[in-house]
C-alpha cells in the first residue's frame, strides 16, 4: 500500500498531455508519475527532464539509453524498472545479442564506442 495514492490521469490536464510519451514509450503512464500529481510543477519538470534525457537524438541512440536503464535497474534491484526499461530497450531496436550480453557491453561485439 502506498502512502500517496496516485490521482486520476485527468487530475491535471498539462501534465496528461506531456504523459502521453510514456504511452508511447512504455504503454501507460506509470503510477509515479500519477502520483507526482499531488505536485502538478514537479510532475511537469519530471517529464520534461524525461524527454530531454531519453530523447533520440546524439551519439547515444534511444536502444542503449534504454539498456543502461536496465543495467542502473538491475544494480539497485528495482525489477518494476527492470521490466520496463529491458521492453523499452526492445521497443527502441536493441538487438537480442546485445540484450543476451549487455554484461559485456565493453568487450562484446554486439557494442560499440557510443
Amino acid at each position: 500500500m502506498s502512502l500517496v495514492d496516485p490521482l486520476d490521469a485527468d487530475h491535471d490536464s498539462a501534465t496528461k498531455k506531456l504523459a502521453e510519451i510514456f504511452n508511447e514509450t512504455l504503454g501507460f503512464c506509470p503510477n509515479s508519475v500519477l502520483t507526482m500529481q499531488h505536485r502538478p510543477a514537479i510532475s511537469k519538470a519530471f517529464i520534461n527532464l524525461n524527454m530531454a534525457v531519453m530523447a533520440n537524438e546524439g551519439r547515444v541512440s534511444s536502444a542503449l539509453k534504454r539498456m543502461m536503464a536496465w543495467v542502473s535497474s538491475n544494480a539497485t534491484g528495482c525489477r518494476y524498472c527492470q521490466a520496463h526499461a529491458i521492453s523499452a530497450a526492445e521497443r527502441y531496436g536493441a538487438e537480442q545479442e546485445q540484450l543476451d550480453n549487455i554484461w559485456e557491453y565493453r568487450t562484446h561485439s554486439a557494442f560499440s564506442e557510443a
